[in-house]
This record gives structure tokens, C-alpha cells and sequence, in this order.
């Protein structure tokens, strides 16, 4: 299929998504499409204003949307839980979990929990709220767990378990594909777990280069050449093409990767796409989701 949009998504009534990083970029995008299709779409976010007005966007353009907000702090593991805890009171079955919110690029930092901040939000903290819900995905047929991944898993990439958070030293780069890498190694291990269920399955995505506020701590050089890098990235409505095929075409399968058609991978339309060897280690898959369960305490199903 080529040039996949929006257009191609089939009705969502009747089904509940979960998308992380609602209220703006990429999760935005994701969310309010999803909304239009009919889907009961619950934003969940960090800062409930924010979430608010996103809420707001969404039913201004679409008044039939039904749109719900929920607190989530992926850098806080009390967050996730009591999150989860909401949602599975409020929600007997989930049909898609969009794992989005993300970091990139932070100055040296930590979480609540002592995570260093891309590794502790953009895997712990969605692994942790994956693991929380999945017996909310498993009820239903056709249910899928999309990660946000990035060209970025290739660039100095590895799982440092020597120093998972960076206290020897910090490269925000390294740091930040460390946890990009880690995001398609649990999509992968998540699938081969969720494959003898036959009702969900897990698969990834990622944007491309996409301009949207995760851009706000590029390096001083990079920030300094945006005026004429910026021709080279896409707007968030087609970095978001990924994630939603990767959430709703039919012809999706489990450990599949979705991205941008063009050169690099950098913009264009959805397609199935290929990530690093590495990604494929299943060793090293197993040992970090054992790692990830004993760091963030929360134990999936067998």
C-alpha cells in the first residue's frame, strides 16, 4: 500500500486507546486522529492543563470525539501505578495502549526513582504501565501495545547494564538511543510472550524527523543549525502516520516496525521498515526485561 493517511484508518467505534504524550507532537496527532475515527481516546498526560486544552482542540474539530484525560507521570513509578490503578477501574478492556510520551536529549538528570530521565521514562516507565494493563489488552480481540521507538536506536546505541543510568558519565545522545534501543528490544521480547494469546500484539513505530517540542534540547550546534536543517524534518501530522498504522491497518503483524518511506527514514508515508541487528538480539532482550522487571517491581503475567 502506498502513501498510507489518515484516510485509511478504519472505524475505531466501540474501542478504547491509551495514548502517553496526548496533549502535544506526536501523541497529539495520534490522539485526535484516533478520536476522529470514533475510538474513546484517553490522553494521558503529565500536566493535566495541558491534557485540558488538547481535550478542548480535539472536540472543537471533532464534537462527537470522546475524549477522556488521565495523570500519568512516566518518570514517577508511583504515577504509573496509580494511573493504571484509575484506568483499570474505569476500563474493563483497552484495545490499544500507544506508548509515545518520550524525552530527548535532557541535561544530565534523574527521575523520582533515580532512573536516568531518558531511560527511566521512555522504557521503565512504559514498560512498567504496559505490564500494569495488560490484562486490560489481552479480553480483546485485535488489541495491539505500540511503542514510539526512533531512528535514533542506531546512533552509539547499546544497553549499558554497567551503568544503566549514567553515573560514570553522561552522553545524551548515547542516553538517549540506550533508551530508543530498549523500546524495540521489549517490543520485541513483549511479543514473543504475547504470541501463544493470539488476541494482542506488540509492535513499534517511530516518526522519522519530526518537528515538534521534542526538539527543545538539541545540542547548542544542532539548535544553532535548525534554521537550515529545518527543511529536512516533518510536521507532527505525518510523524504520527507510523504509530497509527502501526495501531490500526489490518495487515499489521506482532514484532513488526513501522517508519517513513524516504530517504533515511526521515519523512514520508508509513512503511514497514527494518531496525538494527541489535534490536534482534534475543539475549539481549531477555536480559533486559529482567533487569526492567526487577528495577521498576512490576512482574507481567506468565
Amino acid at each position: 500500500m502506498s502513501k498510507w493517511t489518515t484516510a485509511d484508518i478504519p472505524d475505531q467505534s466501540r474501542r478504547v486507546a491509551v495514548v502517553t504524550g496526548a496533549n502535544t507532537g506526536l501523541g497529539f496527532e495520534t490522539a485526535d486522529a484516533l478520536a476522529a475515527k470514533g475510538a474513546h481516546v484517553v490522553l494521558a498526560v503529565r500536566n493535566l492543563d495541558k491534557g485540558k486544552e488538547a481535550a478542548s482542540r480535539i472536540t472543537a474539530a471533532h464534537p462527537s470525539a470522546d475524549v477522556t484525560l488521565q495523570e500519568l507521570d512516566l518518570g514517577s513509578l508511583e504515577s504509573v501505578r496509580s494511573a493504571a490503578a484509575e484506568l483499570r477501574a474505569t476500563h474493563d478492556r483497552i484495545d490499544l495502549l500507544i506508548n509515545n510520551a518520550g524525552l530527548m536529549y535532557p541535561p544530565k538528570g534523574t527521575t523520582g526513582d533515580g532512573f536516568e530521565l531518558q531511560f527511566g521514562t521512555n522504557h521503565l516507565g512504559h514498560f512498567a504501565f504496559t505490564g500494569l494493563l495488560i490484562d486490560r489488552l489481552l479480553p480483546a480481540p485485535g488489541s495491539r501495545v505500540v511503542t514510539v521507538s526512533s531512528i535514533g536506536h542506531r546512533l552509539n546505541a547499546a544497553i549499558h547494564f554497567d551503568d544503566l543510568n549514567w553515573e560514570r558519565s553522561y552522553h545524551r545522545v548515547a542516553a538517549y538511543g540506550q533508551s530508543k534501543l530498549a523500546n524495540l528490544l521489549f517490543t520485541y521480547e513483549l511479543q514473543r510472550r504475547l504470541a501463544s494469546h493470539g488476541t494482542t500484539v506488540a509492535v513499534a513505530a517511530h516518526p522519522g524527523g519530526s518537528d515538534t517540542d521534542l526538539m527543545r534540547h538539541l545540542p547548542s550546534g544542532l539548535q544553532f543549525a535548525m534554521p537550515v536543517l529545518r527543511p529536512l524534518f516533518q510536521s507532527a501530522e505525518m510523524g504520527a502516520l507510523p504509530t497509527l498504522r502501526a495501531a490500526t491497518d489490518s495487515g499489521v503483524l506482532g514484532a513488526e516496525y513501522y517508519g517513513p518511506d524516504g530517504p533515511g527514514g526521515l519523512r514520508g508515508y508509513p512503511k514497514l521498515v527494518p531496525s538494527s541487528d541489535q534490536s534482534h538480539d534475543v539475549e539481549l532482550q531477555h536480559r533486559l526485561w529482567t533487569v526492567s522487571e526487577e528495577l521498576t517491581g512490576v512482574a507481567y503475567p506468565a
